[in-house]
């Protein structure tokens, strides 16, 4: 897991780099996020899932409350903020929790997350939180 997210940053990276401010900026349709947005939607799920990674090595069972995504998203701004700056905070975060998921207790895996759409444990939101990066990497143009 944490090898795939310390690579997934690193290969990511250059190419958000490469992409400039405007283009991030650029709305595909008025209801749709631009790269600049996507990224911070990722930010946005690392803060909530660091909690999760942390919280349920602490506890064997949590219930800590999901997140609206469409309105943390406008109510972070992302859209308004510099690109690089968005790039460097997604950047920095991923990579401290890749330190964070690497050093998971393994008798905490199986600890459960009470959440809305059912009960998930901890090992499949680590392994869920590189893939879910990975499809909106994909959406900004990075395989």
């Amino acid at each position: 897991m944490v090898t795939a997210l310390a690579s997934v940053v690193e290969h990511a990276l250059p190419h958000l780099n490469a992409i400039s401010d405007d283009a991030a900026s650029k709305k595909p349709a008025p209801n749709k996020w631009s790269k600049k947005e996507i990224l911070g939607h990722l930010i946005d799920s690392a803060a909530n899932n660091h909690q999760r990674f942390v919280r349920l090595q602490l506890q064997p069972e949590i219930s800590v409350p999901g997140y609206d995504q469409d309105n943390w998203v406008r109510l972070n701004g992302y859209q308004q903020r510099p690109w690089t700056e968005i790039v460097t905070l997604w950047s920095v975060y991923n990579r401290h929790l890749a330190s964070v998921i690497e050093s998971l207790d393994d008798s905490a895996l199986g600890h459960v997350w009470h959440g809305a759409d059912g009960d998930v444990t901890l090992e499949f939101i680590a392994s869920d939180y590189v893939r879910h990066l990975q499809h909106h990497l994909k959406q900004i143009g990075i395989q």
